[in-house]
């Protein structure tokens, strides 16, 4: 039970700032505690009774819709983890089980318990009597419901089998869309049942049967419920898929008895694809990524696996690399998406055979797979499983980085605000490193510029990279911005902006800034890699990426926001320094050398010092700011920035 909050005794007036962050103490509090939604409401209701101010009330208003709002998150978060643990544990029956019967009861009874309803049940279509059987019911009560035999078409369940659609109805007896009978309506009131959702079972293009969870009450359902009671029956397919499998497996076994070779090559076929089903699922319960996936299958079925994404690009390869055709591999995804088969398609290098990798009605990619003639239908069935298998790894990598995307967009807005300070920042930092990033480290900005077209695919590039390397990236006033560890800004910003462009097909400009292990500074970095990048557009340089370093004075001049101060201390700035801890005056040697163009007689006589004198300043000079500050194009960096710095400074 949470702590009671300890507020001021009855009659006791205090400030209103008190009040409130008493309030939302006790709104985290419910939170806690998982709290009913009536409760949020005492918090708001005390502050009226006790004649709080109209601001004060407001705010503990906004404070209990946050918290709602909080609530409600956190109500479909464990929601979705329900769901997937069904799911995952349907996926471990599969693994373990083969009483096609037992797996069956455990999927109706999943289903009943994650979408909350009265009762699920499963019926199977009978090639042999023409009609359809109630094969599994968890919840149901009439013994005229367990036993009903339906002929086919009757009903919602009908529609179901006829369309292969999923069908649900939030009142079955007054909804006209369905063939009522005398003996379904019967049965269904028998039970009791009001509210009825079924999805079909399908094996290939094949209704073989119908998964239902139905409410003795009226309610809508979801989409998301007929998702996921669909992904029940696609086990429930695939638990009936295998039984049938291994009965067509002791058939043959029976019949070849006499033909041991044929008998071994089956039993080598079966152990296969068990092996294959295995090992995915395990793939899938330790969280492993689409490569492992690839070695599995050429693992077990041989050749070379290359895995592409929804844009037809190779995301990962195993083997001999392959060169594809996009426009036939498109073709044959589509072909394969429709007949929910691997397709064979010839090449010039050979056969491949194209599976692909769909998620709903959403095509996530495709699995290519070379070095094989022909298939046998078990390898071929292993290919499909692997597609299958694929495509709920990619969901679940999708999930978990558009969720790091979001948090690490959320920390380098943080840092990038120049009032970040303080706690503040601490915490952000401490963030930081739960995620695995330390800026403790040398760490470069760079501010990607592209056309609005690009934007989205550039910014999922940036949060990819950022998420491999461990770096930040995000939206900040527009601009794509990316912060990666490492010394050399320059190099890295032309390798990026080449890299980013060949991804998005479009010009990427990249400016950038670095290195730093100010973490406080980042906002300053950030925008001397944005003045970079606004130097390089009005330069006519779109398409590459340059520090700010690599632009000199050019970038002062043509950034959009000039920073004299930072141009000054990168040119000048180690002379100014030396001269301030030694006494000396370094910084009135080169005015005077460049004001007697270079001659050590004349800069001699205007110092009044002897020439040597001259020399060995001159030579410490080159210590700080570099051996070439002599040389024509840093000559005019220097002298511009001695004006700006006497400028300034006067």
């Amino acid at each position: 039970m949470a702590r009671p909050v300890n507020r001021q005794p009855a009659g006791a007036r205090t400030h209103g700032r008190v009040t409130i962050n008493l309030m939302w103490i006790e709104f985290l509090e419910l939170l806690a505690r998982g709290a009913s939604i009536v409760e949020y409401e005492a918090p708001v209701i005390e502050a009226r009774a006790a004649g709080e101010p109209a601001d004060v009330v407001d705010e503990l208003e906004n404070g209990k819709q946050l918290a709602l709002q909080i609530r409600e998150m956190i109500v479909a978060q464990q929601r979705r983890e329900s769901e997937l643990a069904a799911l995952y544990a349907t996926a471990d029956d599969l693994a373990r089980v083969s009483d096609v019967d037992a797996v069956l009861q455990a999927i109706v009874h999943r289903a009943r318990q994650v979408l909350h309803t009265d009762i699920a049940y499963l019926t199977m279509n009978d090639a042999e009597e023409g009609d359809t059987y109630m094969r599994v019911t968890d919840g149901a009560t009439s013994a005229k419901f367990r036993q009903l035999r339906l002929a086919m078409g009757e009903g919602l369940g009908g529609l179901v089998a006829q369309t292969a659609m999923p069908y649900a109805t939030s009142s079955y007896f007054t909804d006209a869309r369905f063939n009522h009978t005398k003996t379904i309506d019967s049965a269904v009131k028998s039970e009791g049942l009001v509210a009825i959702l079924g999805v079909p079972l399908q094996m290939r293009p094949e209704v073989i049967g119908v998964l239902y969870a139905a409410n003795r009450f009226e309610r809508p359902f979801t989409r998301a419920e007929v998702a996921l009671l669909g992904s029940l029956a696609a086990h429930a397919s695939a638990a009936i898929d295998k039984a049938r499998l291994l009965d067509e497996t002791r058939q043959a076994l029976a019949e070849l008895s006499e033909v041991n070779q044929l008998l071994r090559s089956h039993g080598q076929a079966v152990e296969k694809a068990a092996d294959a089903h295995d090992r995915m699922t395990e793939l899938v319960l330790r969280g492993g990524g689409v490569e492992d996936v690839a070695v599995v299958l050429v693992d077990v079925v041989g050749g070379s696996v290359t895995v592409v994404d929804e844009d037809y690009r190779t995301t990962a390869s195993l083997g001999d690399p392959l060169d594809l055709d996009s426009d036939r591999i498109e073709t044959a995804v589509l072909e394969s998406r429709r007949s929910r088969r691997a397709v064979r398609i010839e090449e010039e290098g050979g056969v491949l055979w194209v599976a692909a990798v769909v998620a709903g009605q959403q095509t996530l990619g495709a699995l290519v797979l070379a070095g094989h003639q022909d298939l046998t239908e078990v390898d071929q069935r292993i290919v499909e499983r692997t597609a299958l298998v694929t495509a709920l790894l990619l969901l679940s990598r999708r999930s978990r980085a558009e969720a790091e995307t979001q948090v690490r967009g959320e920390l380098l807005d943080d840092l990038l605000r120049s009032d970040v300070g303080g706690a503040d920042l601490e915490t952000t930092v401490e963030r930081l490193r739960r995620l695995g990033t330390d800026l403790g480290e040398p760490h470069c900005v760079y501010v990607v510029g592209v056309a609005p077209s690009g934007r989205e695919r550039t910014r999922s590039a940036a949060a990819h990279l950022a998420s491999t390397e461990g770096g930040l990236s995000g939206i900040f006033d527009g601009n794509v911005v990316l912060v990666l560890s490492g010394p050399d800004a320059g190099g890295r910003s032309q390798r990026l902006a080449s890299d980013f462009g060949k991804s998005v097909g479009l010009p990427v400009t990249i400016g950038s800034a670095g290195p730093s292990v100010d973490v406080g500074a980042l906002s300053a970095t950030y925008h001397e890699a944005a003045r970079c990048e606004s130097a390089l557009r009005r330069l006519g340089r779109s398409g590459v990426g340059a520090a700010a370093a690599d632009l000199g004075f050019v970038g002062l001049v043509l950034g959009d926001d000039p920073d004299v101060p930072r141009f000054v201390a990168s040119v000048v700035g180690p002379i100014v320094e030396y001269d301030a801890r030694r006494g000396t005056d370094l910084l009135g040697t080169v005015h005077a050398y460049f004001e007697c163009g270079g001659n050590l007689k004349r800069t001699r006589e205007l110092l009044h010092v002897h020439v040597n004198t001259v020399t060995q300043r001159l030579e410490r000079i080159s210590s700080l700011i570099g051996d070439d500050w002599q040389a024509p194009h840093r000559q005019l960096e220097v002298q511009l920035a001695l004006r700006l710095h006497r400028i300034t400074s006067a």
